[in-house]
């Protein structure tokens, strides 16, 4: 059994800078702190959280939207995930992030809900106040 995890989420920065990173390897890495290897490429690969969460890059359109195959490390072998990120301007020129994360395996739903907040979403915010 599986299920959707959706969350909105609105930052204080542009559309494209939100995207950048959750796209960009270097920038991956400064917010998280944790090696990320991203492919700019739709079919590329994607490593993040040192390896913890890996897949395949499914949709990039340029800070629109993301979606990614998406798979944890603790997931059976041969499972994903489909995670979609949308973005979307609001009207103090900040972003509403909509997160769609269909498919996650019952037993990972409560982990990987709070591992988006504190791990993405937190840090996230936190950087980007410091830019």
């Amino acid at each position: 059994m599986c299920k959707t995890i959706k969350q909105r989420i609105k930052f204080k920065a542009p559309p494209i800078d939100v995207y950048s990173l959750l796209t960009d390897s270097k920038k991956h890495q400064a917010f998280t702190g944790e090696k990320a290897v991203i492919s700019k490429k739709i079919g590329g690969k994607f490593s993040i959280y040192s390896g913890h969460a890996t897949g395949i890059i499914v949709d990039l359109v340029p800070g629109k939207r993301i979606v990614q195959a998406w798979r944890g490390h603790s997931f059976a072998p041969g499972i994903f995930s489909m995670a979609a990120f949308v973005l979307n301007r609001t009207p103090d020129g900040g972003t509403e992030l909509t997160l769609t994360h269909r498919g996650v395996p019952k037993e990972f739903i409560s982990g990987i809900e709070n591992a988006w907040r504190k791990f993405y979403w937190d840090k996230m915010k936190k950087y980007l106040a410091r830019s």
